[in-house]
């Protein structure tokens, strides 16, 4: 399908000239290209007011961000071409990085594909397609990825719910292979069974693994708590470092009963213990059972899903880390992740400090931390660095 124009009003390009990539429905000219006129998907290209070219993209008129530009050179459009230079650029970069075919491959704008993520289980990779132009591209996407890496098995994950907001249905689909149910993944040298067709986001969370193994600088703890512990990546890494007791928390049985596995396939199950409800809830009956830990891992959901949930997100995250603050000893770490990208890293900052003074506790940043380098951040687009995690000490006496 041939590119329309679409044409911005005055003034409106500062920011994609800057390097941002979307397009807001109130930044169109929408009585020279009707947004109405367009069918969700389809390519477009980014005109300033004055005439100017800005991009190839794709637009959507049923989304707050009405349009995605993915190509700033006139000589390459969206296509067959350009997807796979940007995979090949993409895998370039993890094998860099990695000695093991264990991480995200692509990650939306970071790689210059906004709107494609995948993730890499060695010969399997899961794939989202979370924007209607990257729905429309399904079948040129998953050529390319058969041509770059030539995988056994490819999954789409389309069952996330920011398909919604672009009026995508969900569902999972294989497009390549069959399920072959638990698969062996390593990470720092510990082994975890996962399941990409069906566990949370595409089965594991790369987003946290230098994270999980920076726990390393701050010497092994005792006692180990890990609240929303999933498949018990955090606590796990803490328990082969030397912790002589970690205890789990999720609201998930089942997520419980894969870290127990993952504990014996480590040789870990005599350390561990498990608490299956809400956290909030364990919280607070850890607290009246007196119950003290040396460290303190905190990586709940998203608080802050959309921007009109930041006022009772950040008094979530607020009670979590007072709640987990609490329990703590003198001297201990408290391991704390919001992946709200609503919420800035500063203002996340802020929030546990403020936990921890209504606590009448003293606390020391030791380390901040992003997303790992498979999860590049666009440097123009500052809700790509989602992910924040601070290491804080409790100062003893504070």
């Amino acid at each position: 399908m041939k590119p329309v124009p679409l044409r911005l009003k005055k003034d409106q390009e500062r920011r994609l000239l800057a390097g941002h990539t979307w397009v807001y429905s109130n930044e169109v000219d929408t009585d020279a290209t009707p947004l109405k006129d367009l069918e969700p998907g389809a390519p477009v290209e980014v005109i300033a007011q004055r005439g100017r070219w800005l991009g190839h993209g794709y637009a959507n008129p049923r989304s707050l961000i009405c349009a995605r530009i993915v190509s700033r050179r006139h000589a390459e459009p969206i296509g067959a071409t350009l997807l796979v230079q940007r995979i090949h650029a993409a895998l370039a970069l993890r094998e860099q990085l990695f000695d093991r075919p264990f991480y995200r491959l692509v990650h939306g704008e970071g790689d210059g594909l906004p709107g494609l993520v995948v993730d890499r289980y060695g010969d399997l990779l899961a794939v989202q397609l979370t924007t209607a132009g990257m729905e429309r591209l399904r079948p040129l996407v998953i050529e390319a990825l058969e041509q770059v890496l030539r995988p056994t098995h490819i999954v789409l994950r389309n069952d996330t719910a920011v398909r919604e907001l672009e009026g995508l249905t969900q569902g999972i689909e294989w497009m390549l292979g069959d399920d072959p149910g638990e698969i062996a993944l390593d990470e720092g040298g510990l082994a975890f069974a996962v399941t990409p067709a069906s566990g949370q986001k595409t089965g594991w969370f790369f987003d946290q693994a230098d994270n999980r193994l920076a726990q390393r600088r701050f010497g092994p703890a005792q006692r180990v708590l890990d609240v929303c512990c999933y498949l018990g990546a955090w606590g796990l890494r803490a328990a082969a470092d030397g912790a002589e007791q970690v205890t789990f928390v999720d609201g998930a049985e089942s997520a419980l009963q894969q870290v127990a596995a993952n504990a014996e396939r480590n040789g870990l199950g005599e350390r561990i213990g498990t608490l299956h409800g809400d956290a909030f809830e364990v919280l607070r009956a850890l607290k009246d059972d007196g119950a003290r830990f040396e460290r303190v891992i905190l990586d709940p959901p998203a608080f802050i899903k959309r921007r009109k949930d930041e006022r009772d997100g950040t008094l979530a995250y607020e009670r979590l880390n007072r709640l987990g603050l609490g329990l703590l000893a003198p001297g201990g770490l408290l391991i704390t992740s919001s992946c709200s990208f609503h919420m800035s890293r500063d203002a996340f900052l802020r929030t546990v400090q403020a936990a921890a003074r209504r606590n009448e506790q003293d606390v020391q940043l030791l380390l901040a931390a992003g997303q790992g380098p498979d999860h590049p951040v666009h440097p123009a687009i500052p809700e790509t660095a989602y992910l924040k995690t601070l290491f804080l000490r409790v100062l003893p006496g504070g």
